[in-house]
């Protein structure tokens, strides 16, 4: 088992990663708990899979459990299913000193997060990931939210989890696309500061997707030990941490022009996006040409979806989707940030992006 710890002085907290640690989930929850129970939070696919391991940990440890299964997707991580879950905590008659664990993908452990946020002025809670992406983005660093008829992620809070658990095991529960889903988040942290990790993944990231477990526990622990770096310095989006959207701007957009439906899960928007973001950096003269090429080549090889054309449906038209753009949380004062790069593994968030040339290179990539 890896450890990366997340340093926030009194809020600081563990992440730990390997095989078989949802087994040993009791033994690693015990010493956060005041009281021996807990509430768990998960979904209609997750729960059925791994709830009654959690159960048998939690138990041999002495904790008693209640849970609390939602729908699987997107659309749980909105208005009606966080008023569920906080009433339910609340029939549950959870205290401020206990707490919940978030035990599913981004979806649950983002509403989960949220809910612990404002019940009470604030619970704590622990977040068991079970899916890639969640694993080596979502459940770290503290970001909590639910979506809305105006964009993703508009309403939430900051609010760090009391303990990270992430069993690479679980993984192969995966189906091929969900898990390919969450590698557009593995390569956006090589292409974001990490080239030589970029490097790693030309050479080891089809491994890792064929379920070596080396590979895979590498994977989750280069990826949480960068965010934890970024969020020490940047824990709520000031400077450094807005780095960790690249890819983001033009995904948040794709997703909301499909409804945030199944039509492109997240992480295949950020694969889109990262491409796009290149391809948007050389046009600028920010980058060479073979950057964009290089990053297009390693998606494709990957066997992910890369161009708008790979999204199944119609799409909204290229003026449409750049004023999608606009919901994005990253716009100040009217303007709009991006994240673009000089080379793989130099990014930077600049607002000096013109219109016609985002609408360019979407144009080029549309079916």
């Amino acid at each position: 088992m890896k450890t990366v710890n997340v340093d926030l002085a009194d809020r600081s907290y563990d992440i730990h990663i390997g095989q078989g640690v949802l087994e040993q989930a009791g033994v690693l929850i015990s010493p956060v708990l005041q009281r021996p129970r807990v509430a768990v939070v998960t979904d209609s696919n997750v729960g059925p899979l791994h709830l009654g391991t959690l159960e048998a940990s939690l138990k041999a440890s002495g904790i008693e459990m209640t849970a609390l299964t939602l729908p699987a997707g997107e659309g749980t991580k909105s208005w009606p299913y966080l008023t569920q879950c906080v009433e339910w905590m609340l029939d549950q008659k959870i205290e401020r000193r206990d707490v919940v664990i978030a035990l599913g993908g981004g979806v649950i452990g983002d509403l989960v997060g949220f809910a612990a946020a404002i019940l009470r002025r604030g619970i704590r809670f622990v977040q068991m990931p079970t899916s890639l992406l969640a694993q080596v983005d979502s459940s770290v660093g503290g970001k909590t939210g639910i979506n809305t008829t105006h964009g993703k992620n508009l309403v939430g809070a900051f609010h760090q989890p009391a303990l990270v658990l992430a069993d690479t095991a679980v993984l192969g529960t995966l189906t091929e696309r969900d898990y390919l889903a969450g590698y557009g988040e593995v390569v956006k942290y090589g292409l974001l500061g990490n080239a030589s990790f970029f490097d790693w993944l030309e050479e080891n990231g089809k491994r890792a997707a064929q379920g070596d477990m080396d590979a895979r526990i590498e994977i989750v622990r280069v990826c949480c030990q960068m965010k934890a770096d970024i969020v020490k310095r940047d824990e709520t989006e000031q400077g450094d941490r807005a780095l960790l959207n690249l890819g983001h701007t033009f995904c948040h957009a794709l997703e909301a022009a499909t409804g945030y439906s199944d039509r492109l899960l997240h992480g295949e928007g950020v694969a889109i996006g990262c491409a796009l973001a290149f391809e948007l950096s050389a046009r600028m003269g920010l980058c060479s040409q073979e950057a964009p090429s290089r990053v297009r080549a390693h998606i494709k090889d990957m066997g992910m979806k890369l161009d708008l054309g790979d999204i199944p449906g119609a799409l909204p038209d290229v003026s449409d989707l750049v004023d999608l753009m606009a919901q994005d949380k990253k716009v100040i004062d009217g303007q709009l940030r991006f994240i673009l790069a000089r080379s793989i593994g130099d990014a930077f968030v600049t607002a000096d992006v013109r219109r016609e040339d985002v609408e360019e290179i979407l144009r080029h990539r549309m079916p």
